[in-house]
């Protein structure tokens, strides 16, 4: 798989906390050069992007990294993220609502905050390293029902990231228009490659411009 390929599926992320005006500059301006799918970054940098680099494709992260904010408030955080510029949100369950079987309630709350993205995509991070097979079979039907357009397999930041079993495992229990992103702990070509082989339409990936890039 050529790297331009490789690159076409790339959400380009910079989510450290110590993430500044001068990184994103960065990786706005990689992300350009290099055809990326699009540029995953904090929300408080939307709109710095947003003005100026107008043409990028600007995702963000809702409820990150832990998932457990009320749904109003990630409402809130979604449509000021939408009004800001973003054009993709990446919002993270309530994982402890998923260990609890309150699997209707995260459904509602992916309804409303896919409703809060006037029209935009939405990803759904379920964190699959504190999830059994059982939890994230019924997380499939919640991406699916509650209306989004991905799910997602990690935030990057729990105890592990994308595998390829998870991957096969989505694939079959997700509805056909539900897309997938791999993300967390991808760090090499062939990663990358294998995932988007399994059926990863999105990578998400910090490293990936340092690898294959101009």
């Amino acid at each position: 798989m050529e790297n331009k390929e490789i690159l076409s599926h790339v959400d380009h992320t910079l989510l450290k906390a110590t993430s500044t005006e001068k990184e994103i500059d960065e990786i706005c301006k990689e992300a350009l050069r290099n055809n990326t799918a699009a540029i995953c970054i904090p929300p408080a940098y939307i709109k710095y992007a947003k003005d100026n680099y107008p043409t990028l494709n600007i995702a963000t992260v809702i409820g990150f990294p832990l998932g457990y904010n009320t749904t109003a408030v990630k409402v809130f955080e979604t449509k000021e993220a939408i009004k800001d510029g973003a054009n993709e949100i990446d919002m993270v369950i309530n994982i402890g609502w998923a260990k609890d079987g309150l699997f209707d309630k995260i459904t509602d709350e992916i309804r409303q905050i896919k409703n809060a993205c006037e029209g935009k995509t939405l990803k759904v991070i379920i964190e699959t390293c504190y999830l059994n097979e059982e939890e994230k079979i019924a997380l499939c039907r919640c991406v699916s029902e509650g209306g989004a357009d991905y799910i997602k397999t990690s935030t990057g930041f729990g105890t592990s990231g994308a595998k390829i079993e998870d991957i096969k495992l989505f694939r079959e229990h997700i509805a056909p228009n539900v897309k997938i992103k791999a993300a967390g702990g991808i760090r090499t070509k062939e990663d990358m490659e294998a995932f988007i082989k399994e059926g990863s339409d999105r990578i998400g990936c910090s490293a990936a411009v340092k690898l294959l890039g101009e």
